[in-house]
């Protein structure tokens, strides 16, 4: 017999689906949390562990980790189940979060800042996936929304604690605040998130999962190296790394196209829904963390605010894409309709990264705040819809992998960005502070660089200050006009997106694994019937036959809930 048959599906009623929800919410709050505690705090970080040329790698070394590990939790929690692997991952951030706090130096806090992105990866992605499970793409809008909206609710409070900390406590509070939060969030999922666990009938794509990893990380250095003043684009060294590069997609390629169950399945690139989805995502990427990643440096340095108030100015922004992606979510939810969000959404941010190219020292605070908000709006318009998209388009057993590819490919586009355009700002602002300070006569010129944090820019002479500053400014602003190309491309891309039908079925109910709707209430509502007779429900009522599933299944449950993890059995 089938698992289908032979286990009794989960009851999807809505009380449960909150509840599941609810744990998802803390698994995201977690991850979301800390990226933008970090982007306040990383003046300070960098300049204490001696790190400003190397300042990117703080952001790079997250996303690499984040991006490698993504198909990974997306194909296993199709395999095996996902609960496993959301406890796994909040409690592999949360250990990664002690590390950084004690790390010493520059490169031991980057190497636990990839441990974090390890965990991260799995937060975000299993979330999405859960939410497919549990939610048919016709409602999902409307919990998609109000889940991409808690990174704008963490954005708020991360850059405030983030300011608070560095201005008041030490920049390592920063990631203490993660251990009571971890903490929170393992407890509330180990209880909350009642989602059964599965067993493996294939082989596994080790092979797939070894070469994807090395083909990532060779492209990442890659990049990194190009930008690199002491290597660039025509040194030997890159083109060794991008011929690596080369040879790992070529090998990947290879081994998927005959492993018995692909880490990434070469046939989702035959559907033009999900290459399309997926492609908005990769442009969008290159451009969206590379603004989100330096704008908090921008304003502590190039406006000299300090941690606490730059915090404060990345609000309007998160203010921006909360509104717009819970609004978006409802509507889609209401009308079934998505291709205008991605279009609007596209053209809003690229209007926005158009103002920030004319950021300056001189700009008024209230024009940034303006501009953060436009900004900000723009993405909520087109985030969340492209994932709804993507598990829309594809088979329900695959929707992990589906999920997890779209967001691989828009994490690679970020990773790409913030390593080109981050090694270009860094580039040309190591450049003009190590010629202001041998010109201010400093007797080390490259440590004084190395180590400038806001709270040495405030002690420094003014000529010298002011120079500084608008060496930041000259440095950042104009990289934002190559980041504006990238932005268009996703726009053309969203005009060709195909507007299709919005499945009614979540995913455990269409692979038999679960009952939703008035099934579920009514075979619940049997159940706490059974329970307060003191009968057994299998012996009082009949089997129920469930259209939705195509399956056939008793009332009979020993609890209202299973324990966590444990699949109901009749």
């Amino acid at each position: 017999m089938t698992a289908a048959s032979t286990e009794q599906p989960l009851l999807l009623t809505q009380r449960r689906i909150w509840i599941i929800f609810g744990a998802l919410i803390a698994g995201m709050m977690l991850s979301s949390l800390d990226q933008t505690i970090v982007s306040t705090a990383m003046p300070t970080i960098v300049g204490q562990l001696g790190g400003v040329e190397h300042q990117a790698w703080i952001t790079t070394a997250y996303l690499l980790a984040t991006t490698i590990v993504m198909p990974i939790y997306g194909k296993f929690g199709d395999v095996l189940g996902r609960r496993n692997l959301f406890l796994i991952a909040i409690a592999l951030f949360t250990l990664a979060s002690i590390g950084a706090a004690f790390a010493g130096d520059f490169w031991t806090f980057v190497t636990f800042r990839a441990m974090q992105g390890l965990g991260g990866g799995g937060l975000m992605i299993l979330s999405q996936a859960i939410i497919a499970d549990i939610v048919p793409a016709s409602e999902r809008g409307k919990y998609l929304g109000p889940l991409g909206a808690i990174f704008g609710l963490s954005a708020i409070a991360g850059p405030l604690l983030g300011g608070f900390f560095v201005d008041h406590l030490t920049w390592q509070w920063a990631f203490y605040i993660n251990i009571p939060i971890g903490i929170a969030a393992f407890a509330i999922a180990w209880f909350a998130l009642t989602i059964p666990n599965k067993k493996a009938t294939k082989r596994v794509d080790i092979a797939g999962v070894v070469t994807l990893s090395l083909a990532t990380t060779l492209l990442i250095f890659f990049t990194d190296f190009g930008g690199k003043s002491d290597f660039g684009w025509d040194a030997l060294e890159t083109w060794m790394l991008g011929a690596g590069f080369l040879a790992a997609v070529a090998a990947f390629v290879w081994v998927e196209s005959r492993a018995e169950d692909p880490i990434i399945p070469l046939g989702l690139f035959r559907n033009p829904i999900f290459i399309n989805a997926t492609a908005i995502g990769f442009t969008l990427g290159l451009g969206m963390f590379s603004a989100i990643a330096f704008v908090p440096t921008f304003l502590q340095m190039s406006s000299g605010a300090s941690a606490a108030a730059s915090g404060l100015l990345m609000l309007p922004m998160m203010v921006g894409m909360m509104g717009t992606s819970i609004w978006s979510g409802l509507a889609i939810t209401k009308t079934g309709k998505y291709k205008l969000y991605p279009i609007v959404g596209a053209l809003v941010t690229a209007a926005a990264m158009v103002a920030m190219t004319s950021l300056a020292a001189t700009t008024p605070i209230w024009l940034i705040c303006v501009y953060l908000f436009v900004f900000g709006a723009g993405l909520g318009l087109i985030m969340q819809v492209v994932v709804l998209v993507v598990q829309n388009a594809v088979d329900p057993d695959m929707v992990g992998t589906a999920t997890s590819t779209n967001n691989y490919f828009r994490e690679v586009g970020a990773s790409l960005g913030v390593a080109i355009f981050g090694a270009m700002f860094a580039s040309r602002l190591s450049e003009k502070l190590t010629a202001i300070f041998t010109d201010s006569g400093a007797a080390d010129a490259g440590n004084a660089t190395a180590t400038l944090d806001p709270q040495t820019l405030a002690t420094l002479p003014d000529p010298v200050r002011d120079a500084i500053v608008t060496a930041y400014a000259d440095s950042l602003a104009p990289v934002f006009w190559y980041l504006i190309p990238f932005i268009l491309i996703a726009f053309v891309f969203a005009l060709f997106l195909k507007q299709v039908p919005l499945s009614d079925q979540a995913g455990m109910v269409a692979r038999g694994e679960a009952i939703s709707g008035p099934e579920a209430d009514a075979l619940e509502a049997a159940q706490r019937a059974s329970k307060a007779a003191g009968t057994d429900a299998v012996d009082s009522a009949e089997p129920v036959s469930v259209s939705t599933g195509s399956i056939a299944t008793a009332t009979g449950a020993d609890d209202d809930l299973p324990a966590a993890g444990e699949p109901q059995r009749v």
